[in-house]
């Protein structure tokens, strides 16, 4: 998973890498001459938010100025802060992992929301399964086909805070949004038989490498079981679509479950799991991606450029259409999210997309390319 904690390990062989984000806001002055503050006057203005991948021995850095804590709580569930940033805005941190921020909260959510609505002709009802900001919801809206939006979220702190601070917290006032303050699994396994045209699954990660290397199962992983796969699909129309959050594909044990989520939504009865990539700078190692999965096969003519023109051209209209802009998403998006380097096709598809072997993510470097 892409969820860890906020303390660095021990010193060791490991590589670490810091990606620091700051703002300095004055240039102070001796003498009459510049001169660059020291590393401990400047770095005692900041607090830092640290996300660690011990698998990998990767770390992210976000410094934020002290005193820019606009809110911290413990809700039922988990720890919720927020932080105002000179350069991301609102940030908005869960159990002190980033969730997002408003510099490129765009680039994760639009994706999440507009590819898996222009892959269905007419998505009029949909279902929202976390994502307590709103963001995915707002987006939904965008799209002048939805007629109902069911929005399913456990946690009552987040939806509060994003109303208060977010200028997409209205999303949930709009009459076709209805929000449902319960259990996804659960609220999944009542609904009724091929209802939904587009299923959103925003969920937070399913597991955890912890330092010692050892692997903790999160509440969520019951979101990414085989049977609740099926449920999904028994609750879609005969179109519909399922999208659902999976992780990056730079980490080993999160790669491993990108390919055992594929196999898993292929066996529920999907008919298709394709794994696009999003570029996201506030998200360990800076990607991130998500599935979109068919419940019924689109028969295409291979090859069948006027075909292909025709699909491209209805994604443009209808995007030109939206009752608001985007600001990450615009139409070509819709196909090249699928095209991944050549050692994650291989290690996701395997022969049915490249027609050799699947690769160890292990074993794979750059030396390999």
């Amino acid at each position: 998973g892409t969820r860890k904690g906020n303390d660095w390990p021990r010193a060791g062989s490991w590589l670490f890498i810091t990606f620091v984000f700051c703002v300095i806001f004055s240039v102070r002055a001796t003498s009459g001459e510049d001169s660059p503050p020291a590393e401990n006057d400047t770095m005692s203005e900041y607090d830092k938010l640290e996300e660690i991948e011990y698998e990998i021995g990767y770390g992210m850095t976000l410094f934020v100025p002290k005193g820019s804590k606009l809110h911290s709580a413990q809700s039922l569930y988990q720890k919720v802060e927020l932080y105002e940033t000179p350069h991301f805005g609102k940030v908005l941190v869960l159990d002190d992992c980033i969730q997002l921020t408003e510099r490129d909260a765009s680039s994760y959510n639009e994706m999440m929301a507009h590819v898996p609505m222009m892959e269905h002709a007419n998505p009029k009802r949909i279902l929202v399964i976390g994502g307590g900001d709103g963001y995915v919801v707002n987006e939904i809206l965008k799209h002048e086909s939805v007629a109902h939006i069911d929005h399913v979220e456990l946690d009552t702190a987040v939806i509060d805070l994003s109303r208060e601070h977010f200028k997409w917290g209205t999303a949930w006032d709009d009459p076709r949004c209805h929000l449902h303050i319960t259990d996804g699994a659960a609220f999944v396994r009542d609904a009724q038989d091929g209802y939904y045209d587009v299923i959103i699954q925003d969920s937070s990660d399913p597991f955890v490498v912890e330092k010692n290397g050892s692997v903790t199962i999160l509440p969520s992983q019951v979101l990414y079981t085989p049977e609740h796969f099926a449920q999904l699909l028994r609750i879609l129309s005969p179109e519909g679509i399922f999208t659902f959050q999976a992780e990056t594909y730079n980490i080993p044990s999160s790669l491993d479950g990108i390919v055992k989520w594929r196999q898993s939504s292929l066996d529920a009865g999907f008919t298709s799991a394709r794994y696009g990539t999003i570029s996201i700078s506030s998200y360990p190692t800076g990607q991130i991606g998500f599935y979109v999965c068919a419940k019924q096969h689109v028969t295409t003519e291979e090859g069948n450029i006027d075909k292909d023109k025709t699909q491209i051209e209805s994604v443009q209209t209808r995007f030109e259409r939206f009752i608001s802009e985007t600001l990450h998403y615009h139409p070509r998006m819709q196909h090249s999210c699928f095209d991944l380097p050549l050692w994650v096709e291989k290690y996701i598809y395997g022969s049915d997309q490249c027609g050799e072997e699947q690769l160890d993510s292990r074993d794979v470097g750059v030396s390999d390319l």
